[in-house]
């Protein structure tokens, strides 16, 4: 893009949400950033460490914000979750276990092997994700196991489940399953050494997250408002671009995720456990970031 191309895109975009397949972020982002425009991509940031890398460089050199499209950031029941884990409400946090799971339609481009898809990419890095903000910790180390679905020719470029085990440092563990070919399942729960703490449902954005508390065999329940969690996300990005303020899941959040992603993948492929390496990159969730507007039922139009 020339220097005026540039300049005219600055004039006439402010800002980008980046929601193609996963194969193309990086070019994209780049494109987006070169220009001095703003980028929100979804998440994984991209295909490889070097793309994020030079997705990141490429902000940093324009001044443009870029934001990994991590929506439950400012969703108002996760973020309470990780609060009473922070409170110490289950005491030190030692387990983490999730499942993450639906059919796939057949016509989905997240099967194909192409746009780097699959199960562990488009919902395993949920799980993954928030194992991180539980343990307030980066993990070193992965094993994998997964499965192309018995034949099932939807799976034939991509797995239809893996099974990723995670080593936090304290000998913390965390284990989750994805998958594109069984029944809808989104839930977490994080077992501390005084109780536990479930999210059921708490990934998807088409109910509300709701939160089951154990302490020393009491427990409790609590429903949050189902909110918008597209809306609240760019509203947060734009808080960000207004004020001038770095957004809480930058790019290096991303690319601490896609770090692990490979890991899990390799991990799997070859049967070996595989390190992660990888500085801290987290930053504290807080209800500062949440943003509550009520669900919309189209999105979209073309």
């Amino acid at each position: 893009m020339s220097n005026r191309q540039n300049h005219c895109a600055k004039d006439l975009v402010d800002a980008v949400y980046i929601a193609l397949p996963n194969s193309m972020h990086a070019d994209f982002t780049i494109k987006a950033a070169n220009a001095g425009v703003h980028a929100l991509v979804e998440k994984p940031l991209a295909t490889s460490v070097a793309e994020c890398e030079a997705m990141i460089a490429a902000a940093e050199r324009s001044g443009a914000k870029l934001m990994t499209a991590y929506r439950l950031h400012y969703e108002p029941g996760t973020v309470e979750g990780l609060e009473a884990i922070r409170r110490g409400d289950i005491g030190d946090p030692r387990l983490f276990i999730s499942v993450f799971s639906f059919q796939s339609a057949e016509s989905n481009h997240r099967l194909k092997g192409e746009h780097w898809g699959g199960p562990l990419q488009d919902i395993g890095v949920y799980c993954l994700n928030a194992a991180r903000h539980v343990f307030s910790s980066e993990p070193y180390e992965a094993v994998a196991v997964g499965g192309h679905g018995d034949n099932d020719p939807r799976f034939a470029e991509v797995k239809e489940t893996i099974c990723a085990t995670l080593k936090f440092p304290g000998d913390r563990i965390a284990t989750f399953v994805a998958s594109f070919g069984a029944a809808p399942l989104d839930m977490y729960r994080v077992i501390g050494s005084r109780g536990d703490l479930e999210m059921s449902p708490g990934f998807r954005f088409e109910t509300a997250t709701r939160l089951r508390l154990t302490q020393d065999g009491h427990v409790t329940e609590r429903s949050f408002p189902h909110v918008d969690h597209f809306s609240g996300q760019v509203a947060y990005f734009s808080d960000c671009i207004l004020q001038d303020k770095p957004p809480e899941a930058d790019g290096r959040e991303g690319l601490a995720d896609v770090r692990a992603l490979l890991a899990i993948e390799a991990a799997a492929r070859t049967g070996r456990s595989q390190r992660i390496e990888s500085s801290p990159s987290l930053s504290q969730l807080s209800p500062s970031g949440v943003r509550a507007f009520p669900p919309v039922e189209r999105r979209l139009v073309f």
